[in-house]
């Protein structure tokens, strides 16, 4: 064995796996540590994260039986920072284009322009993180072609979800089931050197885990409503490691953002293996959906996942402000007004979200009902929320050691519409969280007004 060799031989034996326990999840091998049973494969053929992928382009492209011609679709940054290098890989196998999308946005209109340029192609490669994924993964899925897609940020968890974040022809936006990637691969020297903002937003979109798995529960204790563990318990290890190297994420450490990967990676398998966004997306989530469809001219530029961040603060407020109580909230008939809906959202969206506000709004009857169970079960519902939970403070200096913004003055959001925002956002879709406990107790206004 030559010394060349031998060096690769080495190099070979000692790399990080960072999908190890990812292969176990999508492949079918992962064994749940509670009900030790088998969970069943994810609809991927390949997930590959490594420190670089500079050369294997083209064999992880072929090796999910993607054929030319392929159609490489990017934003100019991530052509750039990525999509022109895979372009010339590419071109060894076959035709080539690019497409790419300036300022593009996630909605249903673009899909329907995008769906045309398409169908001539026998492989759509995505380029970059939420819009462009979500983007060539409608697309895809609805033109019934298959794709896969390169990461260049780790900015938001939908990699490897089975849903697709559009906003409708009416400006709602909501999640649509759609399909996975075939394939989803991460070179983290490229990522590294993105922005590091976008990794900020990325990490915050993973610090929400504990409010919402905290509403989830809450609402599946009291409502009845379907609960998984399987996603908590796939991220909680990993989960540890990212908060003790979130610090590093500012300076563009490669080990540091490996694990924002892995957790993100993570989340998005639990999508596609419980068929629900809830461990991930709860009152949280409804805070930011709220910001993007209804801001308009008074929305300030940010990412999804920083407003994420920034919202999981306030929930983790109104959590507490009930959970550090021994006795549980008394709540009343919902207060349902569609006139005023329709006033801040305006009339088409507002008759989409009223029919789901409708779901979880409650009677007479039905708050007497839970009044009784809250008193029944809220010394152990109470306790069970706490194991959850991660303390306000602690979540705070972890947004804040990423460099990533704690308040809406910091995401530069007008605070009145925020405000707003904290009050209304659980109007938008029927998952049931603390913020319809504050709402239906007479407290969300009160708290909301000193929210900055």
């Amino acid at each position: 064995m030559t010394l060349t060799e031998f060096k690769k031989q080495f190099l070979a034996m000692n790399k990080e796996n960072w999908t190890e326990l990812i292969d176990d999840i999508y492949q079918g091998r992962w064994v749940n540590p509670v009900t030790q049973q088998v969970v069943p494969p994810a609809p991927y053929e390949k997930i590959v994260i490594e420190e670089s992928l500079a050369g294997s382009e083209l064999q992880l492209v072929a090796d999910l039986g993607l054929q030319a011609p392929y159609l490489i679709v990017a934003d100019s940054q991530t052509w750039q920072a990525m999509g022109n290098r895979i372009s010339e890989a590419l071109k060894k196998a076959g035709a080539v284009e690019h497409l790419i999308l300036e300022k593009p946005h996630a909605d249903l209109a673009t899909v329907e322009k995008l769906r045309p340029s398409f169908q001539k192609f026998a492989s759509i490669i995505a380029v970059g993180s939420g819009t462009i994924n979500d983007l060539c993964k409608h697309a895809s899925m609805l033109n019934q072609q298959s794709y896969c897609v390169f990461a260049t940020a780790g900015s938001m968890n939908g990699y490897t979800s089975t849903t697709a974040s559009m906003t409708l022809d009416s400006g709602l936006k909501v999640s649509l089931p759609s399909h996975a990637p075939l394939g989803f691969f991460v070179d983290l020297s490229v990522s590294a050197n993105a922005p590091s903002f976008l990794s900020a937003a990325g990490f915050a979109d993973c610090l929400c885990r504990s409010v919402a798995q905290v509403d989830w529960w809450m609402s599946h204790r009291l409502l009845g409503t379907t609960y998984y563990e399987e996603p908590f318990l796939m991220q909680v290890d990993d989960e540890k490691k990212l908060n003790a190297k979130a610090k590093l994420l500012p300076s563009g450490d490669t080990e540091a953002v490996a694990y924002l990967y892995r957790v993100l990676t993570l989340c998005g398998l639990g999508v596609s293996l419980t068929g629900t966004s809830h461990h991930g997306s709860m009152g949280e989530h409804q805070i930011s959906h709220y910001i993007d469809c209804f801001a308009k001219d008074r929305h300030p530029g940010s990412l999804h996942g920083q407003q994420v961040g920034v919202a999981s603060l306030t929930m983790a407020r109104i959590q507490q402000h009930f959970l550090s109580s021994d006795k549980p909230p008394v709540v009343k008939k919902t207060k349902l007004n569609f006139d005023d809906m329709a006033r801040r959202m305006g009339n088409d969206i507002a008759k989409q979200c009223y029919a789901e506000y409708q779901k979880k709004a409650l009677d007479e009857e039905q708050a007497d009902a839970l009044n009784k169970k809250l008193a029944d079960i809220w010394k152990d519902l109470r306790k069970e929320c706490l194991e959850f939970s991660m303390p306000t403070k602690d979540m705070e200096d972890l947004l804040h050691s990423t460099k990533g913004p704690t308040t809406a003055k910091e995401l530069k959001l007008d605070i009145d519409f925020y405000r707003e925002a904290v009050c209304h956002a659980h109007e938008m879709r029927n998952r049931f969280s603390f913020a319809d406990l504050a709402c239906d107790s007479g407290w969300l206004h009160d708290f909301a007004a000193a929210e900055q």
